[in-house]
């Protein structure tokens, strides 16, 4: 495998994890990493630039879902949203320093994009998140060399 396959499948595996879809960034940062056949900047690079991006596919899609929120298939009753809206105007914006928790960052970021969080500073705020998170993963691996 090349450099440029590394990157791209990495970019791919990290972008599919920030989105509802299922997916293991970390593992595959870290076997990269421990390969020490690529640049452990670029890696990190890409496996952000594709985390990140599927946050921002994520907040587009809360500010584009709302729209639908009457309709009887709408996957989430209204009381719950009335109880994710009380949450969220208590914490707001910087409940997103959260979105590269598992299971917790990606509903996160859909609900930014449903109470119209800036798309300035969501980007400011989930790129700080997942980069450190990145670099906390990348530390790690190596410490495992």
């Amino acid at each position: 495998m090349n450099s440029l396959e590394a990157y791209i499948i990495l970019f791919i595996s990290s972008f599919l994890s920030s989105t509802i879809l299922p997916g293991h960034s970390e593992i595959t940062l870290t076997t990269f990493i421990l390969l020490e056949k690529f640049s452990q900047f670029l890696l990190i690079f890409f496996a952000s630039f594709g985390n990140i991006l599927g946050s921002i596919i994520n907040w587009y899609l809360g500010s584009y879902i709302t729209k639908f929120i009457n309709k009887s298939w709408f996957p989430f009753k209204k009381k719950q949203l009335h109880n994710v809206s009380l949450w969220y105007l208590k914490y707001g914006k910087w409940s997103l320093f959260l979105s590269w928790v598992p299971f917790v960052g990606d509903p996160l970021t859909i609900v930014a994009g449903m109470f119209r969080v800036p798309l300035i500073i969501f980007i400011t705020i989930v790129s700080i998140s997942k980069i450190l998170r990145y670099i906390f993963v990348g530390y790690i691996a190596l410490k495992l060399l």
